[in-house]
């Protein structure tokens, strides 16, 4: 039994969520649940992960989740999907055969991704595209929902290359998503100006995202005005993983006006860092763009 009836209920109370907080969705409302046949069911267990609801007649899994941190398992994002794993390392275990038999009915189910601490992002339909008990994990993918609004139906992507583009824009989402996350922790402002105009600012990458050590983490960002960010992307501001911002020698014996002033004037100024030490720059990837700026 597939229990389209309660997925499709599930899906469209994420529709009613998501017009109301946007992409991602604060815990404390998806903790109420959505409204099936007059009971509450809840969208999903962080506890554990894999989750079915007790609603369900079905044998296969409504969700699953990972969370912000991803202290316990890690998810491996590839160019066919997610790796995602199972619970404990029992394949047999009722979670795990929850999740196993998404695949062998083919039905779609939610991915919530952990953005911020106790924010998720839901991605729906999510399939189960290929079971690998031998590795104790699965490769979810991600189809596509068409139709009109009120009677939107999940579809699976079937085509290789059409499916890994899909992917690949999932990937993007939750990589701007996570990484989103940085303002808030700078409690919205400038780290280097103190600016607190949210409209002028920016999410700053140390390492870049292509490199091996840009993670969209908290950690490898910074909250900068767009003039600082600009300049730090240039390479005429610096940040030493003493926290120091350094301006560059071209600014410095520049005298072009009041606005290079303003920027040759933070030179020597420790930056504002988040109040959790979790969220403050990493010292060992501030110290690899920090030899960039030397060296330009």
């Amino acid at each position: 039994m597939r229990d389209d009836d309660v997925r499709s209920s599930c899906f469209a109370a994420l529709d009613v969520l998501q017009a109301k907080w946007g992409p991602d969705i604060p815990y404390a409302a998806l903790v109420e649940g959505f409204n099936f046949r007059a009971r509450r069911v809840p969208f999903l267990n962080r506890a554990f992960g894999i989750y079915r609801a007790s609603a369900q007649r079905g044998p296969a899994a409504l969700s699953v989740n990972s969370s912000y941190k991803q202290d316990r398992y890690q998810d491996e994002q590839t160019p066919e999907g997610v790796l995602y794993r199972y619970q404990g390392v029992d394949p047999e275990n009722h979670f795990n055969r929850w999740l196993r038999n998404a695949h062998v009915l083919d039905v779609p189910l939610v991915y919530f991704v952990g953005t911020r601490p106790n924010w998720y992002r839901p991605f729906y339909p999510t399939f189960v595209e290929r079971d690998i008990p031998d590795e104790l994990r699965v490769l979810l993918t991600f189809g596509r929902m068409r139709g009109s609004y009120d009677e939107r139906e999940p579809v699976h992507i079937t085509d290789a290359i059409e499916r890994r583009y899909e992917v690949g824009l999932v990937k993007k989402r939750i990589h701007q998503a996570q990484f989103r996350g940085v303002l808030p922790a700078y409690r919205e402002r400038c780290a280097i100006c103190r600016l607190r105009e949210v409209r002028l600012l920016d999410a700053a990458h140390i390492v870049a995202d292509t490199e091996e050590a840009g993670e969209p983490t908290i950690s490898n960002g910074l909250s900068l005005c767009s003039i600082h960010h600009r300049a730090y992307d240039e390479d005429l501001v610096g940040v030493a993983p003493d926290l120091r911002v350094h301006v560059s020698r071209r600014l410095l014996d520049d005298d072009d006006g009041p606005m290079l002033a303003v920027l040759k004037g933070f030179n020597g100024v420790t930056i504002a860092t988040p109040s959790k030490k979790v969220w403050r720059p990493n010292p060992d990837r501030l110290g690899m763009r920090f030899e960039r700026f030397l060296a330009t």
